[in-house]
């Protein structure tokens, strides 16, 4: 009796991972090929925020569509996954960003935020912000964790992880090093600070409105905070530069003054993926080549139910309800 078709996915970023278990969860044979898993690897410095309602200030409504059934994912999946919303502040003097933010995140569903007091969500944040938007079917997680997870679950599955040619059909999510295949691809660079700050005390996301550099702070647990993440249209590698820490600090300190005392304990600098639209996509193309690419900054949002799309074309299985009313978009 022959076996069924291998699935090789190229690469260990959130798209690869998210792939290989929609396979995997269906009875499919997958390899997954990742020379370093997790190496240099943008969704490794992702903030790990699953904000489709913020995402839609300025994304497409199939960002948000896909970004509400990647919840229900997660939570599935990730052990670190933690719904308590998102908290959406501006210092005073950026005051009208907020109803600006407001107006912008209404479009696609009116009632995705509330006004509320900032020091009844964060006590911690007592007097120092009159009022914010509070996005309270949003989460986090950690994407390290996520990450180690989905591995881990498909190695439990007899997934075999190697540096070795690939044995099967070629999925490739490879992120920006796909632009050999495809050209269209740029990429767009991503800076972010981790900041232990015992003497903060924070439970949720909270993204500061700026004009100019608006930034986010994800609790890490243990008085961890990842503060992110500069949108650059460069395809520059290396280390972070000064001016991205210095702003990223900046805002940090306007949130709570005792930033100032933390110790920074990693920075980091990666390439996201991203076609013209921004919005990422999986391409059937000719010769039985796929790919599953173009993340930008919505890996964790998207990926699931591209992933789980594009395994329901390849196998021909049945997705979850909320599943493919995303991928329907």
């Amino acid at each position: 009796m022959s076996q069924p078709p291998l699935y090789s996915v190229l690469g260990a970023g959130v798209a690869g991972l998210c792939l290989a278990t929609a396979l995997a969860e269906r009875g499919a044979r997958v390899e997954v090929i990742a020379p370093d898993p997790f190496a240099a690897s943008a969704s490794w410095l992702a903030g790990g925020m699953l904000a489709p309602y913020c995402e839609g200030e300025s994304a497409p409504e199939a960002v948000v569509i896909s970004g509400k059934a990647a919840l229900t994912w997660w939570a599935a999946r990730a052990a670190s996954f933690t719904p308590r919303g998102t908290l959406v502040l501006a210092p005073a003097r950026d005051a009208c960003e907020l109803d600006r933010f407001a107006r912008a995140t209404s479009l696609h569903d009116a009632g995705a935020h509330r006004w509320v007091d900032p020091a009844t969500l964060e006590p911690d944040l007592a007097g120092r912000f009159a009022r914010g938007l509070f996005y309270a079917d949003e989460a986090h997680l950690d994407p390290r964790a996520a990450l180690e997870g989905l591995r881990d679950a498909l190695l439990r599955r007899g997934v075999r992880f190697h540096a070795g040619p690939p044995q099967g059909r070629i999925l490739d999510c490879r992120g920006i090093a796909a632009r050999d295949q495809q050209p269209d691809l740029r990429p767009v660079r991503g800076e972010m600070l981790i900041v232990h700050a015992p003497e903060v005390t924070l439970s949720r996301p909270v993204r500061l409105l700026h004009p100019r550099f608006p930034c986010y702070i994800v609790p890490r647990g243990a008085g961890a905070y990842m503060i992110g993440a500069t949108m650059v249209e460069s395809g520059r590698s290396g280390p972070i530069t000064a001016r991205a820490v210095m702003e990223l600090l900046s805002a940090a300190y306007t949130l709570h003054p005792a930033f100032a005392e933390g110790e920074v304990v990693e920075t980091g600098a990666g390439l996201r993926p991203a076609y013209a639209d921004n919005i990422p996509a999986y391409r059937l193309g000719p010769e039985g080549s796929v790919s599953l690419n173009g993340m930008y900054r919505h890996g964790f949002l998207m990926a699931p139910s591209l992933a789980e799309a594009l395994a329901e074309r390849l196998l021909g299985t049945s997705q979850t309800p909320a599943l493919q009313e995303a991928a329907s978009c």
